[in-house]
């Protein structure tokens, strides 16, 4: 089975595509680079074996697309592929609607035209906005607090009603939390370009001395230390959601809608310390104002995943920080 990995070099996309070729599937990554390096195909060759398929491609360009389809023999499609930082999307709103809508839009049109059928779509628990109430389920109320929120919200609008004009489409949308870790083998993990927007690689920078102190947004948000309590999931727990997400939609299922996480809670400063523990370093930081467009808490319930998809999270907080610090230690060796 071909799956066509959008933004598959990505840090979450370079992990699902090492779990495909694991299961025996036949992934393509079509990537613009724009937040990754093509030297992850490399590391993926090592870790699997396998040399995937490549095409340095922008989604936004409707013939790029267009190109892959008529060429590779696609069965289904996981799409990661969108700019993600939710501060930077505060400042630069319309560029995210570009990006993520008009990618989206030309990836489904694209689709319908080869008769493609099964999606996988990286959503967010930002659709949630300010939930009243935690653990969130899946039936609570959508709405954005920033415009990459925002995105995530359209486009799942927009799946939803595709689904109910189309009995034929099969569609999963999972939602998932902080997605944290590295692969075990310490050659992939989070490395974004120039300074991290995500707390994990912040944080391990801070450890290895690259960054100075990790600013710690907000100390007065009603949680037990007063710092943001987030779920932190691994994403290699992540990347087997999306496994068995496309195994799902094998059943014909239609539209299924999934959160991904751990169902546990931490604080900013409590991963802190669980990062100390795991490197052994002290990790400066600085308390400061709150950020535009954060909450206080956020962690899932993830009951419906273990029903639906027969999946849960295996990995804890310290496996997540372990495997990040062996990934940060390597990273600079592997290139």
């Amino acid at each position: 089975m071909m799956v066509l990995v959008t933004g598959g070099l990505g840090y979450i996309g370079s992990h699902t595509v090492v779990e495909l070729i694991g299961a025996g599937y036949t992934p393509v990554i079509v990537d613009n680079l724009s937040n990754s390096s093509v030297k992850v195909l490399d590391r993926i060759e090592t870790i699997t074996g396998v040399r995937p398929k490549f095409y340095e491609r922008d989604l936004v360009d409707i013939g790029d697309v267009d190109e892959i389809f008529e060429k590779e023999s696609i069965d289904a499609v996981i799409h990661f592929a969108s700019l993600k930082a939710v501060g930077e999307s505060v400042e630069k709103p319309l560029e995210y609607y570009c990006n993520n809508l008009v990618g989206t839009v030309n990836l489904l049109q694209v689709m319908g035209k080869y008769s493609v059928s099964d999606f996988v779509f990286s959503s967010s628990a930002a659709v949630y906005g300010k939930p009243e109430k935690n653990p969130i389920l899946e039936d609570f109320p959508l709405s954005a607090t920033n415009p990459y929120g925002s995105t995530k919200v359209m486009i799942e609008d927009m799946l939803k009603d595709m689904c109910a004009a189309n009995s034929g489409l099969n569609v999963a949308i999972l939602r998932y939390f902080n997605v944290v870790g590295a692969h075990k083998s310490g050659l992939i993990g989070d490395s974004p370009n120039g300074v991290p927007n995500n707390i994990m690689p912040y944080i391990a920078k801070v450890a290895t001395g690259e960054l100075e102190c990790l600013k710690v947004f907000g100390s007065d948000y009603d949680t037990h230390d007063g710092t943001g309590v987030r779920d932190y999931i691994h994403v290699v727990d992540l990347a087997d959601g999306h496994l068995k997400a496309l195994e799902k939609l094998k059943d014909n299922p239609g539209l299924i809608v999934e959160n991904l996480g751990t169902g546990t809670g931490y604080s900013v400063l409590e991963l802190v310390k669980a990062f100390e523990k795991a490197s052994g370093v002290e990790v400066r930081y600085e308390v400061i104002g709150r950020r535009p467009g954060d909450i206080g808490t956020c962690y899932a319930n993830c009951d419906s995943a273990k029903r639906d998809l027969g999946w849960e999270a295996r990995y804890g907080i310290d496996d997540m920080c372990e495997d990040s610090w062996r990934w940060e230690c390597n990273a600079s060796s592997v290139g």
